[in-house]
């Protein structure tokens, strides 16, 4: 992190089967060991996967999962005189999506299943719905975040 000037963040190049910018992240993130074609192939598979389930655009599916796994409140820790408060602290929108992706790889990473395209488009359409681990998840933070709000003038 530089000290004097602003990071200036690049614009994500979209994924080039569905042109989305948030498929192209979620690559990145799914991507183990620098091996892109296998994670975009995994991807590509789970959208297929959700596209004969569904009978509707898998884009669609993929982009109301994140939208139901992002997260508007967290909690980080802040010390104040020797102790450590849990303070609740709204979400930037990068950030959130961040977390929901990261969320839902994990989830579909620790569910039992065949193959990952398969575990992924489970996972994927189970946080289009509502339901799933990611969003319990999700729940989880936001509790987490309710029962600390008398630390929010800690703020900073």
């Amino acid at each position: 992190m530089p000290r004097r000037k602003r990071v200036v963040r690049r614009q994500d190049v979209p994924d080039a089967k569905y042109k989305s910018r948030n498929a192209a992240r979620f690559i990145s993130k799914l991507m183990v060991d620098g091996k892109r074609s296998l994670a975009e192939r995994i991807l590509y598979k789970a959208f297929e996967a959700i596209e004969a389930k569904q009978k509707r655009p898998p884009l669609e599916v993929f982009d109301q999962a994140l939208k139901n796994a992002t997260p508007t409140i967290e909690v980080k820790p802040r010390r104040v005189g020797g102790s450590t408060y849990q303070v609740p602290v709204d979400v930037r929108r990068d950030r959130g999506n961040a977390l929901a992706m990261r969320w839902l790889i994990r989830a579909a990473r620790g569910r039992t299943g065949k193959s990952m395209a398969e575990k992924l488009a489970n996972e994927l359409m189970d946080a289009a719905t509502g339901q799933g681990a990611t969003i319990r998840k999700r729940e989880e933070t936001h509790k987490m975040a309710e029962s600390n709000k008398a630390f929010a003038h800690y703020r900073w």
